[in-house]
């Protein structure tokens, strides 16, 4: 047992009273005046200390258990409770003899004796004065000891270098309790508070952190301001070790970054986890290789699975690269390798399908119904990529939905407009932080299945920039000899794309690059004719927006005349996309009046149309009388369908020079330039004066002027609006043409011609003029779309002058000389 534990700093207990004690806490100079007055025997009882030295003034607890220290403190404290106390030269001694105690000691007031619950008995004991053993007169029960007093050297009042050593003190030891863990803040409240210069230099040498050596040796000096120097020694040299410990304490809690932190967090939660039942991370681990048993990869993909997996294993989850091997791991895991749904290769369901879907596109119906009969007899999907493409709004992705119906498979849509980062086809290698895979991948990742109907949507809206092409990508996903082995950058490993039906979506073929044309096989999808249009809104557009709206069909009826009203005055396209949307704003409008209890049309009429919708929005290309010289109707296509142009020749005099107006590209400039140089170089075929060329001026003009207008398919008709303008005939009535011309005269195809042909029963053509070589087109076209329409096959340009001009001149004819 020890009779003193060493403690450091003294709670101060000012402001308290201990019963039966007249101890001072804090000690003034009147206090410490009493304190050297105090009467001390000659004869004192000695108490032994380990590892502390009292001062004189100072409050200190000490805990006594050897038994002939406790018989003493008992014994005294119902006496005069004055005692003596020295510390001991060596702390580990438990029974100490005379020799082992210091010569110089204090003279202590036994405060207070407490009874602890853990049955040790600690005391609260103040010192008084300093004194010195003479002899020792007893050893039994306890040391008895005959001492004199020492008297402290106090330095004069007037000393200026005393009131400088003390006021350093403070200053040092109030940044010692600052710095210092160990020491609490209210032990600067008592340094400030301190009166006395002694008092103040005994209360620090007491609780500063220092040997019981270096104390003692504070204790035995006489001269209190020597007593003073010598302490401030000790109270820089540890002022300067806390200075320099914080320091390094500091640059080790810099170096120790969030890493290292990280670390020790995730290994305490660890141990917490386990602890609790269970660690995250293993669990994690053990329900992935339960997954990957039940995968049916390849011998090499589950290869490298089990590497990764064993990498993840020994990696530490703090490591940055942790979170980027489970993504990885936890990609190819979720990706359906060699999982297919069964195919329904039944031709007749699907064509029933297909029929119930789509009004009309025969053609497409017959191409992708052969199509599904190959793969039938075949069992492999080693046939070309098919390509629908055609006008907005005329069903190219709602097909590809209507095929994985049709063969019982999932479909998925992936939209290709503005792509222009090849990563988003081939994915980022899984070095790059965020690193994800191509879009490809994602979306087989999403479906679950390896061999859905994959439709890539507006595959001619593709982009090239820095980043990369691709289109270029794509040729390996969409070329069947290639596709059976489709790497992708961040699974690192060959995929099979060739059970997968791609079919690609495009408004223009014009765009798609030719490596990536070569390898789908083209269907055209062509705009819809007014009956087709109203078929369509019958079967598939009211019955579906009926059903959005919430309205019965018994609660309105739409006419065939309010369905062609809209059609004809509402929209101008080749699908029926705004046809959709004008049904719908219908009604919209008629859900209003049933849900505010309002009378409404029960049948929509043109008039109802008209009244809901406004006015008309277009007016119907009508075909204009051949009153005047040089109006010529012509056919131009347009990414909405076909439409019907007019092209306008004035003659005025002038030097010969040509105009040209209508906000017109440059190949259709070129027409009009090649036209006029054609029919000046065989004037005299049309009974012209070679001078009229440099007498008139020549303007050319295609109306709506805001819209650009481009393309050599206009070629026939301005050379027809020149010749009729300079030579004032007539043109014949109701026709149209569309083709493109040479300098030598000759008449080339042109494309778009369905739509073209449509635009031309809208205005109420009769007679169409084409190139022979567009006579495959005409064989090509349903008879339903040809009705009511001639076709007039041409190889010169004479023979459309010879057909167009009719041998009688407009009224009013000028006189052109």
């Amino acid at each position: 047992m020890k009779d003193k534990f060493d403690i450091r700093i003294t709670p101060v207990y000012a402001g308290n009273s201990m019963e039966d004690s007249d101890f001072i806490p804090l000690i003034s100079e009147e206090d410490e005046d009493t304190l050297n007055n105090t009467s001390i025997p000659d004869i004192l009882p000695v108490l032994s200390l380990r590892n502390t030295v009292l001062f004189p003034g100072v409050v200190i607890p000490i805990t006594v258990g050897r038994e002939k220290s406790i018989q003493l403190v008992r014994e005294y404290y119902k006496k005069d409770r004055i005692i003596g106390t020295v510390t001991q030269k060596d702390a580990n001694k438990d029974e100490p003899r005379f020799e082992d105690l210091y010569d110089i000691g204090t003279v202590a007031q036994i405060v207070k004796i407490l009874e602890m619950p853990d049955g040790g008995t600690s005391v609260i004991i103040q010192g008084k004065k300093r004194f010195q053993i003479k002899e020792i007169i007893s050893d039994t029960p306890y040391f008895m000891a005959r001492i004199s007093q020492i008297e402290d050297t106090v330095p004069a009042k007037s000393d200026k270098e005393f009131e400088a050593i003390v006021s350093s003190l403070k200053d040092t030891s109030l940044k010692i309790i600052q710095l210092s863990s160990n020491i609490p803040p209210e032990a600067s409240f008592a340094v400030k508070n301190i009166e006395s210069n002694t008092f103040l230099i005994n209360f620090i040498s007491s609780n500063s952190d220092l040997s019981s050596g270096d104390k003692q040796r504070l204790l035995e000096t006489d001269d209190v301001k020597k007593r003073a120097i010598r302490l401030l020694e000790y109270l820089t040299r540890e002022l300067q070790m806390l200075e320099l410990k914080n320091d390094i304490q500091l640059k080790v809690k810099t170096e120790l970054d969030q890493q290292q932190r990280e670390f020790l967090l995730h290994q305490q939660m660890k141990t917490i986890q386990n602890e609790l039942g269970g660690n995250p991370v293993e669990q994690e681990i053990e329900e992935m290789k339960k997954k990957a048993s039940k995968k049916k990869w390849s011998k090499e993909v589950n290869e490298v699975f089990n590497k990764e997996l064993n990498k993840l294993y020994r990696l530490n989850p703090a490591a940055a690269d942790y979170s980027v091997h489970v993504n990885y791991l936890q990609t190819m895991l979720e990706l359906p390798w060699n999982e297919y749904t069964k195919d329904q290769f039944d031709l007749r369901r699907a064509g029933k399908i297909l029929e119930e879907d789509h009004y009309g596109l025969e053609k497409v119906k017959e191409r992708i119904l052969e199509h599904l009969a190959v793969l039938k007899l075949k069992g492999d999907m080693k046939s070309p990529i098919i390509c629908l493409y055609g006008p907005p709004g005329v069903g190219k992705t709602s097909l590809g939905k209507s095929i994985a119906k049709a063969l019982h498979r999932k479909y998925i849509r992936m939209s290709l407009g503005g792509l222009h980062d090849e990563a988003e086809i081939r994915g980022h290698r899984k070095t790059y932080i965020g690193a994800m895979p191509g879009r490809i991948v994602q979306s087989l990742k999403k479906i679950k299945s390896a061999n859905p109907v994959f439709v890539l949507d507006e595959i001619d809206k593709v982009g090239q920039d820095f980043r990369g092409d691709p289109a270029s990508a794509l040729l390996e996903v969409l070329d069947p000899e290639q596709n059976s082995a489709f790497y992708d950058n961040y699974l690192e490993l060959e995929f099979d794309l060739s059970k997968v039906m791609f079919i690609a979506t495009a408004n223009t073929t014009s765009t798609i690059s030719p490596p990536l044309r070569d390898r789908m096989e083209m269907i055209e999808m062509t705009g819809y004719i007014v009956e087709e249009k109203i078929e369509i809104a019958k079967r598939h557009l009211i019955p579906k927006q009926l059903e959005a709206h919430g309205i019965k069909k018994q609660q309105i009826e739409f006419t065939r005349d309010a369905i062609e009203y809209i059609i004809e005055y509402y929209t101008r396209e080749s699908g029926v996309r705004d046809l959709d949307k004008n049904i719908a704003k219908i009604l919209r409008s008629t859900a209003h009046k049933i849900a505010s209890s309002r009378k409404y049309a029960k049948t929509v009429t043109p008039k109802e149309v008209e009244s809901i919708l406004g006015a008309p929005r277009f007016l119907k290309d009508k075909y204009q009388d051949n009153d005047y010289a040089g109006v010529v109707t012509g056919l131009a296509w347009t990414a909405a369908g076909g439409e019907i142009l007019f092209v306008e020749t004035s003659l005025s005099r002038g030097e010969g020079k040509l105009t040209l107006t209508g906000n017109l590209g440059e190949v259709m400039k070129e027409s009009a330039v090649i036209a006029l140089e054609y029919l000046k170089s065989h004037s005299q075929v049309l009974n012209l004066d070679p001078e009229v060329f440099k007498k008139w001026n020549i303007h050319v003009h295609v109306p709506e002027g805001a819209i650009p207008k481009d393309g050599p398919s206009a070629g026939i008709t301005m050379v027809t609006s020149l010749a009729s303008a300079l030579t004032q005939r007539k043109v014949r009535k109701s026709l149209a043409m569309t083709g493109e011309i040479t300098l030598r005269g000759k008449v080339l195809p042109v494309g778009g011609i369905k739509e073209k042909i449509l635009a031309a029963k809208r205005a109420g053509i009769t007679d169409i003029l084409l190139s022979e070589e567009n006579r495959k087109d005409i064989l090509e076209i349903n008879d339903i779309y040809l009705k009511g329409l001639k076709f007039h096959y041409v190889k010169e340009i004479m023979d459309v002058l010879d057909f167009a001009l009719l041998k009688s001149k407009v009224e009013n004819a000028k006189k052109i000389d």
